[in-house]
């Protein structure tokens, strides 16, 4: 059937292309008829017949050459058959070694498994310490003097994680060796030196003491270890003087012991340390009422001094005269004592009136501005409670427009309302202690006072009552 149609589409092109030869034909005999009009039916009928000819012998030989290349083609086709057949077994033999290679896994992981027995459980637990070491390390400041040893455990943990390998001998010492190093290097404080970035970004060779796993010191100030890029730093801001000086005396001693303050938690305790503000800062945090309370406490505690060094030499005066019988005017005992020598005739009613006018002239003197450090020692704490007030409503603003998801927004406010009733109490309590001590030596001068007039006008009393007595008789 294949034949058939193929001859069938054979003779459609043969047919075909006589015809395209006959048109050509025939257009070139009306161009030649043009051409040249002697042209006789005889030469026409032999032009033609010589075009069939050839027309036919072109023919065959196209004939020929399709008949040789389908030939080709089903020769391709058969190797391509034979190919793929071929494939197809090699697939299937391969499947076959596959399904058999599957169950000899199964039987060789089985068997290891059955092998290794507690040695798996080791390797798992060899993976495990592996892992939490190297995190370890990656943070230890022993690191900065011996760096490059994580990179051990991190890659050994990982071929192990991945794959079914083991760990060889040589490995498990070598994690048995850093664990020992480490626990070893905890117990040492040594020198060496290090790149060491400063806090104004140069890069300094330092000599650098080690304390342990706890700290890294260096120029007397504490530096900073970043286990991710192995770069030692200074910290910017250091702690307070008292552990700056014990790390000078650290880096000073030649092998005595000398009081050290370090971190046990590696830095934690410390980062908070620096975080924490100062003296200063706090003040600052205060604002504008916090100036103006250490302003008036400042005030305050300035005319308390100054009032304090005028008693004490009033009463050292005062007690001066007590011993002297000679009467002076340079304290507040001899002029009130004067007064009898001013009026040595008047009776005893009025003498004491006298005394107690000398008196109550001397009680000012004594009391000048206590009532200010009184009125401080009040007003202070109202400030306080002031700048408390203000600082929340700062606050609630602040949360009002930001919410309360950030913490540190509501920072500045809250510091202001503290720091402004911690500087209230800070500034009355001490001058209220003072005040109530310079009142109480303010009123013992008086008492003096007092009990010295008493005296004067009992005595003249007594010789008011002794004159009398012979008159009478």
């Amino acid at each position: 059937m294949m034949k058939a149609l193929l001859m069938k589409a054979i003779s459609k092109a043969i047919s075909k292309a006589s015809l395209v030869a006959l048109l050509a034909a025939v257009f070139s005999f009306s161009v030649q008829a043009q051409s040249d009009t002697a042209l006789d039916l005889d030469a026409l009928l032999k032009q033609l017949e010589e075009g069939k000819f050839a027309q036919s012998q072109q023919n065959k030989a196209r004939e020929q050459d399709f008949v040789s290349k389908r030939a080709e083609q089903d020769q391709i086709l058969r190797d391509t058959l034979k190919r793929r057949d071929a494939q197809l077994g090699l697939s299937e033999q391969l499947e076959t070694q596959f399904e058999e290679n599957e169950f000899k896994i199964s039987d060789l992981n089985g068997a290891l498994d059955e092998r290794l027995g507690s040695l798996k459980e080791l390797f798992g637990v060899l993976q495990q310490v592996a892992g939490d070491t190297k995190n370890k390390f990656a943070n230890s400041v022993i690191s900065a003097q011996i760096p490059g040893r994580s990179e051990f455990l991190d890659n050994m943990a990982q071929s192990m994680g991945k794959s079914t390998k083991l760990a060889s001998i040589a490995e498990i010492e070598r994690v048995w060796f850093e664990i020992q190093r480490e626990m070893t290097e905890s117990g040492k404080v040594t020198r060496f030196n290090i790149d060491v970035v400063e806090a104004g970004g140069n890069k300094v060779n330092k000599e650098v003491v080690r304390v342990g796993p706890f700290g890294l010191i260096a120029d007397g100030k504490y530096l900073d270890y970043q286990g991710v890029t192995g770069v030692v730093s200074e910290l910017i801001r250091q702690p307070k003087d008292r552990f700056v000086a014990s790390t000078v005396a650290l880096q000073e001693s030649s092998g005595e012991l000398v009081t050290f303050g370090l971190d046990p938690t590696g830095g934690s305790i410390l980062g908070l340390l620096i975080q924490a503000p100062s003296l200063e800062e706090r003040i600052h945090q205060g604002g504008l009422v916090g100036y103006i309370i250490i302003a008036v406490g400042a005030v305050g505690i300035l005319v308390a001094f100054w009032r304090f060094v005028v008693l004490t030499l009033v009463t050292s005066s005062v007690n001066r005269q007590l011993k002297s019988t000679t009467l002076s005017d340079n304290n507040p005992l001899g002029r009130v004592l004067k007064v009898k020598e001013k009026y040595p005739d008047v009776d005893t009613e009025a003498l004491e009136l006298h005394l107690t006018e000398a008196i109550l002239g001397e009680v000012p003197k004594l009391g000048r501005y206590l009532t200010l450090v009184k009125m401080i020692s009040v007003v202070a704490p109202l400030g306080g409670l002031l700048g408390t007030v203000t600082g929340m409503i700062v606050t609630f603003q602040q949360i009002t427009l930001f919410g309360t998801g950030d913490p540190k927004i509501m920072a500045g406010g809250i510091s202001s309302a503290l720091m402004t009733t911690v500087l209230g109490l800070v500034v009355a309590i001490p001058t209220t202690l003072v005040y109530a001590l310079l009142s109480t030596q303010s009123k013992n001068v008086v008492m003096i006072l007092q009990e010295q007039a008493a005296g004067v006008i009992a005595e003249r009393a007594e010789k008011t009552e002794r004159a009398e007595k012979p008159a009478k008789a």
